[in-house]
C-alpha cells in the first residue's frame, strides 16, 4: 500500500514588504486582492493545524499543487520553500506551480530556482534548478510515478488562466506510455483543472487537448488545486475513468466561502489492470474548525 497526500493553494502569508517598483501592474491588484479578502480567509494558525494533522499521518509522499505564494515577490519563494522543508525532505514532497507562483512575468523562473529539490525529476540534480523545458517531470516512488505538469503562464491583470502548451503535451503523452509499459500507477499533478466549466478567465485554455493526451495515454489519477473546491471529476481513457480531483485551499477557514480547508489522503494498491485507490478527505467544515474526516471513497471503479 502507497499512501499518498495531496493538499493546494495555502497562499502563504503575510505578504512581505515591498518596493512601490515591486508592486506596479498586476502585482497592485493582487495586493488589494490580499487587504481585502485573502488576509482575511486564509489563516496561518489555520494552515498550521491542518498541517499538524498531515504531519501525523503515516505518509509515503505529500503532493502540493500550486499556489504557494500570492503576488511572487522574491522573499515569498524563500518562504514557499520554507514552507516545502516543513513538509518533509525534497524526496518525500513533490510540487508544481500554480498561476500565483509566476505571477509576473518577471518571476517567471522562482519558483525553479527556489523549490528545484522539490520539482526535480530522477534524472535530475536535487540542486539543479529546471528550466520551463523540463516539465513534465517524473518521480517513481514504489509502485507510483509521479508526473508534475506545469500550467503556471505569466497573465495580465485580472486574468488567473493557465496552459500547458503543445510541446509539453507532447512530452507528456509520452511519458505517460512509457509508465503504463513500466506497470506503474500514474498520478499526474497539474494545478489548472482540466475538466469542468469555469470563466475564461481561470480556465485551462488547452484542457480539451490535455484531456485527448489522458484519454489516449492514460493515467490512474490526476490531482489539481486552483478552485479552493473539493471536486470529482473523470476524464474517460479507454475502459477506465481517471478520477480528477481538486481540494480547497489547505489555508482556508472553516467558514470561508468556497470551502473549508482539506487535503487528501489517497492509499493505493493492486497491481497494473488491478489497482485499487480509496481517498479520505481530513479537514475543516463551516462552522467546525475541528480536524478530522469529512469524506471517504473509492476511486476506482468499473467504467
Amino acid at each position: 500500500m502507497f499512501v499518498l497526500a495531496h493538499l493546494s493553494d495555502p497562499h502563504l502569508g503575510p505578504i512581505p514588504e515591498a518596493r512601490i517598483s515591486e508592486l506596479l501592474g498586476k502585482r497592485f491588484f493582487g495586493m488589494m486582492n490580499w487587504i481585502g479578502a485573502r488576509r482575511r480567509n486564509f489563516g496561518q494558525a489555520t494552515l498550521a493545524t491542518l498541517m499538524a494533522d498531515l504531519l501525523g499521518q503515516p505518509l509515503d509522499h505529500i503532493a502540493v499543487t500550486g499556489d504557494l505564494v500570492n503576488v511572487s515577490l522574491p522573499a515569498e519563494f524563500d518562504t514557499g520553500a520554507t514552507f516545502l522543508a516543513s513538509l518533509g525532505p525534497a524526496d518525500k514532497v513533490t510540487v508544481i506551480p500554480g498561476n500565483h507562483d509566476t505571477y509576473v512575468h518577471s518571476a517567471l523562473s522562482y519558483h525553479l530556482e527556489h523549490w528545484a529539490p522539490f520539482l526535480s525529476g530522477d534524472e535530475s540534480h536535487p540542486d539543479t534548478p529546471l528550466d520551463v523545458e523540463s516539465f513534465p517531470f517524473v518521480r517513481r516512488r514504489g509502485p507510483v510515478a509521479i508526473v508534475g505538469v506545469s500550467t503556471a503562464i505569466p497573465t495580465a491583470a485580472f486574468l488567473a488562466s493557465g496552459e500547458v502548451g503543445d510541446a509539453q503535451l507532447g512530452r507528456l503523452a509520452a511519458i505517460l506510455g512509457r509508465l503504463k509499459e513500466e506497470g506503474l500507477f500514474r498520478v499526474v499533478l497539474i494545478h489548472h483543472p482540466p475538466v469542468g466549466e469555469r470563466h475564461y478567465h481561470r480556465d485551462l485554455r488547452d484542457a480539451p487537448a490535455f484531456r485527448r493526451v489522458i484519454a489516449e495515454a492514460g493515467a490512474e489519477l490526476v490531482l489539481h488545486g486552483h478552485d479552493h473546491r473539493a471536486s470529482l471529476g473523470h476524464i474517460r481513457s479507454g475502459d477506465a475513468m481517471v478520477p480528477v480531483v481538486g481540494v480547497p485551499s489547505a489555508s482556508a477557514g472553516p467558514d470561508d466561502s468556497r470551502g473549508a480547508g482539506r487535503y487528501n489522503i489517497y492509499r493505493i494498491g493492486g497491481t497494473p489492470g488491478a489497482w485499487t485507490c480509496s481517498m479520505e478527505a481530513r479537514g475543516y467544515a463551516p462552522g467546525d474548525a475541528t480536524v478530522k474526516v469529512r469524506d471517504q471513497r473509492d476511486l476506482l471503479a468499473p467504467a
